[in-house]
């Protein structure tokens, strides 16, 4: 998930052990796992080093062989309070890989004759509209393959510790007044809302629920016994915890209500039996001519104006072809998943019935460079590919920078609406790029000249390009060209919203206590104006102000959000920012000495207290209620998720409560001995 504030996490090491089980149907002889040992040895490392640097606290791997799985370990505790180890059996969130088996139940229905890829989205939902008549034009394969100009993400209240019952009306209220980046097809920008109306469209034209639908036609035909619906919707089967690397609390359970865009979970060994079905050896459920289509690479008509080949998104899939297997003969399919709390890889060849899996709990993990080695090494142990590491790198050298490049340096934005600079250094003679915040800067990296690339001191290669009238500076992504940041431009006619909005802060409204608490982050926000660029704001994103209460996405990299001011309650200006509401912070109650009664209204809007002086907190809420602290400038300090007793907090904090209608809470005050 990117675009939203992440905590920095403290590094930290836990008692964990390593559990290794038997495998049904695997010849676990030292003949056998020889021809797969590079692969193993080199997986336990970069696991553990993971585990012990605090990017994960538990991981499971498989790899699959000609339709056998030759492998599979879990590391780590999937419950420490009663010494549960992981085991392969053990099911972890996969996130985005969730989007291969939503491509898949469509191209089911297209062998069934019920849809076809490129009839308009419209003809199956007639009630899916958009604030942008363009909408009209996307076509079912567009929302397969990222090229529908659907802005980003609905992702208020779908990912938590509970299913959010009401996901496909938020997503179709979110997009009825949201606007397109592109025209779609123009582009291939990754989406996660398209398939949330694919898993939609599954819903309607198959007549049962989505997840009864990917049983009935997917899991139970593959024998997939450990897939299915997160980990916090799981019973009865073993699960893994996310455990916080700096504190060591045990998050709830996490929940991921849109279903296709992210929200089944699975082991890695389903994960390989799933992928393995789209081998030669695997048991298929598709017809052959819409697997070689799944797997097919789906480029727009942007990607070929490209320096270099753009990444390669099929059907559901991030990857149909890595240049540097490519080069050797070898296809290569791949799709990564990150939710709050867990990451995932699986990468295949499949023409030679070989994949690899990886899944951990943790934000921050290298699942993706875990499960990219395994697949190397197993392939080059099985001859297939010829092994590199004997070419040694030359170191590159800096050269002049040439003073055509004046036209780049400026501001651009990132994926989420995130903004950042980038700058001209003369005494180094290198481009430094600074991410900007509240109109603060801080140094992110640094880029040398060399032939027309731009090269970090790691190796990295950058380059920029101008598309169409569009500045953009191209980050690399498995070797291949990836939209990192696209340059704004100054407006020349430049607007301005209703009210001053510069360091104005702003209380989220419609959060449900089950919200997950990495999103807890966009609770409490101040927006500003951008001082470089007038015309530009940034709440939750920098965007550019159109007219007088509203402003728009001011570019097309992932995830962007927009923004408009509503009248509320006497005169009161809110704003909406994409599908989240907030107030401003005036609206909060002021918290009294003493004892503080609180009733949730039948909106179910979250209500929020403003604390004037340095005072001791404790609380009693409804079982199903939520609080949450804040300080002054938006950073959560106690969450009842995961914390419980009272708290000692300081004038400026602000307390957020979560429930439901006609819930009631009680916030009792003392001054501090």
């Amino acid at each position: 998930m990117s675009g939203f504030i992440k905590s920095i996490y403290a590094l930290v090491i836990a008692l964990l052990v390593i559990t290794i089980v038997p495998l049904t149907g695997c010849d676990t002889t030292k003949k056998v796992n020889a021809k797969y040992e590079k692969a193993i040895v080199t997986a336990r490392s970069e696991v553990w080093q993971d585990i012990n640097s605090g990017k994960a606290c538990s991981a499971t791997i498989a790899i699959m062989d000609n339709g056998k799985v030759v492998y599979a370990e879990g590391f780590g505790m999937a419950d420490r309070e009663h010494s549960i180890p992981v085991d392969t059996d053990t099911i972890f969130n996969i996130g985005s890989i969730s989007k291969i088996y939503c491509s898949t139940a469509i191209m089911l229905l297209v062998d069934d004759g019920k849809v076809n890829l490129d009839d308009y989205v419209t003809d199956y939902l007639p009630e899916f509209e958009m604030a942008d008549p363009r909408y009209r034009d996307i076509t079912v394969r567009m929302l397969l393959n990222h090229t529908s100009g659907l802005p980003g993400t609905t992702s208020a209240n779908n990912f938590g510790f509970e299913f959010n019952p009401d996901v496909y009306s938020d997503t179709l209220e979110n997009l009825s007044h949201s606007h397109l980046k592109y025209q779609p097809g123009e582009m291939a920008i990754y989406c996660n809302d398209g398939f949330t109306l694919a898993e939609i469209i599954v819903n309607r034209i198959s007549g049962k629920k989505y997840i009864d639908f990917l049983a009935e036609r997917i899991f139970q035909p593959l024998l997939l016994k450990n897939t299915g619906v997160s980990v916090g919707m799981v019973k009865g089967k073993p699960v893994a915890a996310y455990y916080q690397p700096g504190t060591g609390k045990k998050e709830p359970l996490q929940a991921v209500s849109i279903l296709a865009a992210g929200g089944l979970g699975s082991t890695a060994e389903d994960l390989c039996r799933f992928v393995d079905s789209f081998s030669g050896s695997g048991e298929q459920i598709l017809s052959a001519k819409l697997l070689e289509e799944m797997k097919k690479a789906q480029p727009s008509p942007f990607d070929n104006k490209l320096r270099n080949s753009a990444v390669s998104f099929g059907l559901g899939w991030d990857v149909t072809d890595l240049p540097e297997y490519q080069a050797q003969g070898i296809k290569i399919i791949g799709k990564s998943g990150g939710t709050p709390n867990y990451t995932s890889m699986v990468f295949s060849a499949p023409d030679h019935s070989v994949t690899v899996a990886v899944i951990e709990a943790g934000v921050h993990s290298s699942a993706a460079k875990i499960a990219l080695n395994m697949l190397h090494n197993v392939l080059l142990q099985k001859g297939l590919i010829q092994d590199s590491e004997n070419n040694i790198p030359i170191p590159l050298k800096s050269q002049n920078i040439p003073a055509e490049y004046a036209d780049y340096y400026g501001y651009y934005i990132g994926n989420g609406g995130d903004l950042f600079k980038l700058d001209f250094n003369s005494q180094n003679n290198t481009i430094d790029l600074l991410a900007v915040h509240e109109n603060t800067e801080q140094h992110v990296s640094s880029f040398f000249y060399n032939n027309s690339y731009l090269y970090t001191a790691s190796g990295q290669r950058y380059y920029l390009t101008d598309v169409d009238g569009m500045k953009f500076l191209i980050s690399p992504l498995l070797g291949m060209d990836n939209i990192g940041y696209q340059k704004l431009e100054m407006v020349s006619e430049q607007k301005y919203l209703d009210i001053d909005i510069d360091g104005r802060k702003w209380l989220r409204r419609n959060s449900k206590p089950y919200e997950c608490i990495l999103l807890s982050t966009t609770h409490l926000l101040t927006s500003n104006n951008v001082e470089a660029l007038p015309g530009y704001v940034d709440l939750l994103g920098v965007k550019q102000v159109k007219s007088y209460d509203f402003a728009g996405m001011p570019g097309v990299v992932r995830d962007q959000s927009e923004l408009t001011l509503i009248e509320k309650y006497r005169g009161q200006t809110w704003a909406m920012v994409s599908d989240m509401l907030y107030s401003p912070d005036i609206t909060a109650i002021p918290l009294r000495k003493g004892e503080n009664k609180v009733v949730i209204t039948e909106n179910s809007y979250s209500e929020w207290l403003n604390v004037d002086d340095n005072l001791v907190v404790t609380f009693q809420k409804p079982e199903t209620g939520r609080i949450i602290i804040f300080t002054g400038n938006g950073e959560s300090i106690y969450d009842t998720a995961v914390d419980t007793g009272g708290i000692y907090i300081e004038r400026g904090s602000f307390i957020e409560l979560m429930g439901q209608p006609e819930d009631v809470f009680k916030i009792n005050t003392s001054m501090p001995d």
